[in-house]
Order: C-alpha cells, then sequence, then structure tokens
C-alpha cells in the first residue's frame, strides 16, 4: 500500500484477542460536544455512533460511559480509538452550493464558507487519523504537512453531495468543544475465564427472576413435570416465532388450556439449544406490579422502565409477563398512561421482547383499551383439546406419579375425578384443572403417608375443596326426601313456603337437573324483619357448602352501602381496583351470596348484575371473569311489608309483595329470577319455638363444652324470653340481645363464682330474675 494514499472508513468495531494479553486498560474516545441552549448539550462521541442530548456535561458522559460500557459486557467487543492526544480544530471548506436533479446541475450564483469540526492526532501505530464526527468519517495519513489538504478533498466530497438547505444548516452550528469519555477494557483477560463472567443487571434482576429456575426451586414448587402434553406443535410455533422471527408473543387461550405449559416448555428448549450452542439468550419473569412497587415520586417508574429495558436489551433477554393485562392497569390513571402505553414505544422500536399470556376476553379489552398496542405481538391460539386427548394426560399424569413420586392413582378415581371438575369446575379447561387437582390428591396422600389415591380420595379432596356434602358428588347415594325436610323445618320455623323452595333447590342440584351456565338458584326472599330470611340463607348455605370449607360459605353483603351509583365501583369494582362482591366470591366460589335488603341499592347496581344472574359470570373491564355458577344468589327486601307488623298476619297470601317488587325492580331484572320466597309473619308459637331453639344453641358454646355442662330451661324462661325478645317491627331480630343479657351474661357470672363445677346439669328458670340450680 502507498503511504501516501489516503483511504477513507468507517469507526473499526475490533474484537478482543483475549488469548494473548492479560491486563487491563483504558480506551480514551474524544467527545466533541455543542451547548444548544442554556439548559441542553449534544455530545458526539468520535469514532463511535453514539450520540447523546443532556442538560451538562457531566451528565452526557456520564450517560456514553454507562452504554459504552453496557455494550461492553453484552457483546465482548468494543469501538477501538487509538488517537493519543486528540485535537480539535474548525475548518472552512470553501463550497458552491448547487441543486441536483436527474436532468442535471444547477450552482446558485454565490459560494459558503462552511465549518466542518474534525479531530485529529497521531495514534499507537506511528501514523495519524482524522476524524469527521458530525459525519461520522474518518480518513488516516502519513505525513503531517498533509493535513489541510486532505481535510479539505474529503469534506468537499461530502459537502458537494448536500443540498443547499443542508448546507446553510451547518453554517448555523454553534462553537465546538473538546472532551473526553473513557473505557476500561480487559486487553489480556483469558478468553475462557472471561466466558465465565456474568454481568448484573441491577434493575432487571431487582424486578424479575431469571427463567428457568433450578431443579430444586421446580421441585418445591411442582408435584408434576412442567410439560406440555399433547400441546408440543404449540411449542415449537413459540419456539420459531422466539428465536428465528423474534418477535414479542401472547399465547391466547381460557384458563386452564395449557398456555403457561407450552411457555415453560418452549423457554426450557430454547435453553438448552442456548446452552449446547453457547449463545447468549435470557428469559426473565416478572409481574407487573414489581415494576411501580417502589416507585414514589412523579417519572420514578417510566425511569425504571428505561433501566429495565436497558438491562434486557445487555442481557439479550426475553421478558415473561406474567398476568399481562395487568400492564394496562398500573402506571397512570388509565390504560392511556399506564405501564403498557410506555412499553409501546420499545417494542415498536424493536428495543424490547415480551411473552405472554391471555383469555380471549382479555385480548378484546386490550384491544378496546390501547388500541395498537396487541399489534406488537403475534398471536397463538390454544383451544381445548378432546375429551380423549384429556384422559391420556391424565393417565400419563398417573403413570409419572406411580413411576416418580411412588403414588398410585386407580382408574376409578382419575374417571371421577374428571366427571366432578367437568361438572363443578365449567369455567375452568382441561387439562390445567385436572393437573392442579390431582396435584393436591398426590400432595395430600403424601402427607398421610399413602401409596394409592382411590375414589373415596379423591370424593375427601374435593369435599374439602368445596364444601359440598357427599350426598352430591356420589349418584349411589340417595336423596332421603324426608330427612331433607326435617334438616330445613328444625332451622326455620314457621316459614313453610320457604322450605319448600329450598328442598327444591336442593332436589334439581341432586338430579343435575340446574343449568351449568348460571348460577345454581337465584331466589327473592320477601317479607318482613326478624322473620327468617337471613336464618335461612345461612341454614341453605351449610347444607349445600357447609362441610369442608374453614371460612362460612355465607357470603353477605349489605347493599344499603351501595346507595349512590358512584359506590357501583366498591361493589364490583373499576380499572385496578377490585369490588367487594368480586373480591368474595374470588375466595369462596362455592358459596351462598346474601345480597341483604337489596331494594335500597342504587338501580345500576341492578344492570351489574344483570350479567351475573342470566349467565353466571361477571366480566371486568380488563377481561378478567368472576365465575358465580357455583353459587346460589339470594337477594332479601323488605318491599311490600312497611305497613306490616311481624306478628299476626301469618295467613297474608304475599301478593302486596309481589306486586311491590315488580313494581320496584325493572321486568328484565325480575325476568332472571328462579323464583320469589314469602316469608310469613310469625305467630306466638313460632317464637316460642325459636326461643327454644337459640336456647339449645347455647349449649354448643366453648365454656358449656370444656366444662362438660348440660342445660335445662324452664318453660317460665322460655315465655319471658318470647315476651322481651319479640318487636313487632323487627320481629324476632331482638331475641338474640334478649338471651346474651338475661340469660348468658348472669349465667357468666354464676360459673365464674362456681369455677369447680363439672360435668353436671344446670337447670335454668325465671321469677322475676334469673335461678341457676344445680341438678343433683
Amino acid at each position: 500500500m502507498d503511504e501516501n494514499n489516503p483511504r477513507i472508513r468507517f469507526p473499526l468495531f475490533l474484537a478482543v484477542d483475549y488469548e494473548k494479553t492479560k491486563c487491563m486498560d483504558t480506551i480514551i474516545y474524544p467527545l466533541v460536544y455543542y451547548k444548544l441552549n442554556d439548559e441542553s448539550y449534544l455530545g458526539i462521541l468520535v469514532g463511535t455512533d453514539y450520540q447523546a442530548v443532556d442538560k451538562d456535561i457531566k451528565g452526557m458522559k456520564s450517560t456514553l460511559s454507562e452504554y459504552l460500557l453496557k455494550q461492553y459486557k453484552k457483546f465482548d467487543d468494543y469501538t477501538y480509538m487509538a488517537i493519543k492526544e486528540p485535537r480539535l480544530k474548525v475548518v472552512e471548506i470553501k463550497i458552491r452550493p448547487t441543486y441536483r436533479e436527474k436532468g442535471g446541475s444547477y450552482p446558485l450564483s454565490y459560494s459558503l464558507k462552511v465549518p466542518i469540526t474534525v479531530v485529529y492526532g497521531s495514534n499507537q501505530r506511528g501514523y495519524y487519523e482524522c476524524h469527521m464526527p458530525f459525519f461520522n468519517q474518518s480518513f488516516y495519513y502519513y505525513n503531517s504537512r498533509e493535513f489541510n489538504s486532505l481535510v479539505n478533498h474529503f469534506a468537499t466530497n461530502i459537502l458537494n453531495n448536500l443540498s443547499p438547505e443542508e448546507l446553510n444548516r451547518l453554517m448555523t452550528h454553534p462553537t465546538p468543544e473538546l472532551d473526553q469519555v473513557t473505557l476500561r477494557v480487559n486487553f489480556k483477560r483469558d478468553y475462557h475465564n472471561f466466558r465465565k463472567y456474568k454481568p448484573t443487571y441491577q434493575t432487571l434482576a431487582r424486578l424479575a427472576d431469571q427463567y428457568p429456575h433450578s431443579k430444586s426451586v421446580r421441585k418445591q414448587t411442582n408435584a408434576f413435570p412442567e410439560a406440555a402434553w399433547e400441546l408440543e406443535h404449540k411449542v415449537e410455533d413459540l419456539v420459531e416465532k422466539l428465536t428465528k422471527v423474534r418477535t414479542s408473543v401472547l399465547i391466547v387461550g381460557n384458563r386452564g388450556v395449557g398456555k403457561s405449559s407450552v411457555l415453560k416448555q418452549a423457554i426450557k428448549k430454547i435453553s438448552a439449544d442456548v446452552r449446547k450452542k453457547k449463545l447468549e439468550l435470557t428469559f426473565w419473569q416478572i409481574m407487573p406490579q414489581r415494576i411501580t412497587a417502589a416507585s414514589k415520586y412523579l417519572g420514578e417508574w417510566q425511569e425504571t422502565c428505561e433501566k429495565l429495558v436497558d438491562d434486557l436489551e445487555s442481557a439479550n433477554g426475553i421478558l415473561w409477563v406474567v398476568d399481562f393485562v395487568r400492564l394496562l392497569q398500573i402506571g397512570g390513571e388509565g390504560p392511556e398512561d399506564s405501564v403498557a402505553a410506555f412499553l409501546n414505544s420499545f417494542l415498536l422500536q424493536n428495543k424490547m421482547k415480551i411473552v405472554g399470556e391471555v383469555t380471549p376476553q382479555e385480548l378484546e379489552s386490550i384491544k378496546r383499551l390501547l388500541p395498537g398496542f396487541v399489534e406488537n405481538f403475534q398471536l397463538i391460539t390454544i383451544e381445548e383439546l378432546p375429551e380423549d386427548k384429556i384422559q391420556g394426560i391424565l393417565d400419563k399424569i398417573a403413570a409419572f406419579s406411580e413411576k416418580n413420586l411412588k403414588v398410585e392413582m386407580g382408574k376409578d378415581a382419575l374417571n371421577f375425578a374428571y366427571r366432578l371438575l367437568l361438572r363443578y369446575y365449567p369455567y375452568e379447561s382441561f387439562p390445567g384443572k385436572g393437573v392442579k387437582f390431582l396435584a393436591k390428591c398426590v400432595s395430600e396422600a403424601k402427607l398421610n403417608i399413602s401409596s394409592r389415591i382411590e375414589k373415596s380420595d379423591v370424593i375427601e379432596h374435593f369435599v374439602n375443596q368445596s364444601g359440598m356434602p357427599e350426598l352430591f358428588l356420589r349418584d349411589d347415594l340417595l336423596l332421603d326426601t324426608k330427612d331433607l325436610n326435617q334438616y330445613f323445618v328444625d332451622r326455620i320455623i314457621g316459614q313453610t313456603s320457604a322450605v319448600d323452595q329450598m328442598t327444591s333447590v336442593v332436589k334439581v342440584f341432586k338430579a343435575g337437573l340446574n343449568n351449568p351456565n348460571k348460577p345454581i338458584s337465584t331466589l327473592i326472599f320477601a317479607g318482613p324483619t326478624g322473620v327468617g330470611k337471613t336464618a335461612s340463607a345461612k341454614a341453605l348455605a351449610d347444607y349445600f357448602f357447609g362441610k369442608g370449607q374453614k371460612r362460612s360459605p355465607l357470603v353477605r353483603i349489605d347493599m344499603s352501602e351501595f346507595q349512590h351509583p358512584s359506590q357501583i365501583a366498591r361493589f364490583i369494582g373499576s380499572g385496578r381496583e377490585v369490588g367487594q362482591l368480586v373480591q368474595e366470591i374470588r375466595e369462596r366460589p362455592f358459596s351462598v351470596l346474601l345480597l341483604d335488603e337489596v331494594e335500597k341499592a342504587d338501580p345500576s347496581i341492578f344492570d351489574a348484575l344483570l350479567t351475573v344472574l342470566d349467565e353466571g359470570v361477571l366480566v371486568d373491564t380488563f377481561g378478567r371473569i368472576t365465575n358465580f355458577r357455583n353459587t346460589i344468589i339470594i337477594l332479601t327486601t323488605n318491599l311490600g311489608a312497611s305497613n306490616r307488623k311481624s306478628i299476626g298476619f301469618g295467613g297474608d297470601d304475599g301478593g302486596s309483595y309481589e306486586s311491590a317488587i315488580a313494581s320496584h325492580f325493572r321486568p328484565e331484572f325480575v325476568n332472571r329470577i328462579d323464583g320469589v320466597v314469602m316469608f310469613n309473619a310469625l305467630n306466638a308459637k313460632n317464637i316460642e319455638a325459636i326461643t327454644r331453639k337459640e336456647l339449645k344453641d347455647l349449649t354448643k358454646r366453648e365454656g358449656f363444652i370444656k366444662r362438660e355442662i348440660q342445660l335445662q330451661f324452664s318453660d317460665a324462661l322460655i315465655q319471658f324470653l318470647s315476651s322481651v325478645g319479640f318487636d313487632e317491627r323487627y320481629g324476632a331480630r331482638p331475641l338474640q340481645r334478649a338471651i346474651e343479657y338475661e340469660v348468658v351474661a348472669p349465667l357468666a357470672k354464676w360459673l365464674l363464682a362456681h369455677n369447680e363445677l363439672k360435668n353436671c346439669t344446670l337447670h335454668i328458670d325465671y321469677k322475676k330474675e334469673l335461678l341457676i340450680k344445680k341438678n343433683k
């Protein structure tokens, strides 16, 4: 090569030869900066493509230095800069502006002196370099006396290709200044040792967890393998989109169809290929709320997102967002200023990759709330598998359990579990609900040191999970209608029609004839206060769901708390806030929902309940479904009873109640109710029977059980409590207070004075005051 023949070149991207060297060194990059105004500076890093704008020089240098280091860690190479003592010079180039078109060139009548910023100096190889940072071009030369002519030559060639407008803009540039940015690199580090170096990504590591987890973590969290049985083609599709197409992906499907399994299996497969081929590709699992959880100040979570994207880019990572739709809920006041909206620009620029899971309803909500966001993703749709493939998956689970977990599953147990889940969990899909249920059965078997799961074990587990009695789960158990009727008669006194209606609900459900796409039953309990409406709801809840649940199966919501239209958000939920109704049913899907004094709620509440009564589901703004198909919904009302007393009207035909209900509620609301149950006013005999029942329940209290004390109550006491515990306006409601004040309080005082008493019977009488006597 002729030494006097300079060559134009772009910045050299040089890989490090780690095998030949063994020490750290510093690369100095010249920084040319311009003061744009009092609040901003433009910096151009000589020899690179990097530019930055900041409010001061210090911030600009810090930004560029951090970016250089990040690129160095990410790619294991860097842009090499060899000028030892760089100098800055502004050279004026005389040029004649010219318009160029296809038909020819049209020079203007005047010339311009265009200032060109150059950085030059001798390099470590013994010759000279000259950079024109604004054009990102450079050349080298061997004789310093050729500097001016070469600058003029190369600058003229560049400027001749610019339009007159572009030349005039160059004339307006402020005066440049020169500074420097440094990068510490390891010239001589052993290559293999460097490959073992794992950079830390502070923001990414703080907010997300690298996936796949270690084997020990997977064993602790999963009884069964994270396999995508019968969905292998979906796994391959996802792998191709993430690795070859390199795009963001959303997996769409109903709850339980296997979205998570497909995603986990794809990540494991990609990670295995990455390790084999020694590639740098990582996956990170994140809960969206962690992004904004620690933010205290305006703009802080946006800065966190930017750092997260930078770290993700440095780690060559793909972000797995759990609960994807929550991205639209957090950050601002609505979806338009949410975290999802902020990340949209990064997705458009292909600066980050996201993978997530959504239901079809959530997908439609995202499209409606944040148009264009879904366009950044390719979609993979998963439909529920046919029955034969589901049975095959359950057989594989049983085989795995027997071989690896040493717990055998009988075929009868598998088939029975499938049937139960098919009927009582219609809102979830197979195989997800089957895997989840059987995993819990296996866990219980191992805790109980059992080596086999039988049909009885499946029943026991389902009873504990749902609270349903075994009667509803087994077809071979027949319903004893006499015992059923007696159960409600003992608990609901003086309300024959209510007993008939509730026994009818039980019979329909036992026969399997209830509509599976609606709540089990929807009833209105109408009647004056204090006649047993709430007690009836509790009795029904205990019968249906009271066998295994730790919490009460009765969900009671006082509708008088929702009398204003603005309170519908507190009832159902709005945006990121979950309403009381949704929260209660999500926690107790098998329950009796009692909406007490429903007529006092704002009419907008009734409109919101139409879908619940008709389809048994409630879909919120973000497409999340709350299912009511395993609930019995009871609405209580006093409509039509305002001018009546609670005693002495036991023969009322209920016509006034029905007309009051029909006039208060809209027809489309009433038409969705399965039945209206009329509660009669109580008579004296009913009050006495209720008093006996309440006194009998006293013996179940802990203090009497521990002391093994039995109680006997005189007729005089019962008559006294019946008279003071009943009010014509409030019915039998004051009876509980009367028993607590007239019986429980004096009895507690007497027992404390006779603390030695145990295993005896106390006779309790009333003659102007409570009389307590120990029977011999």
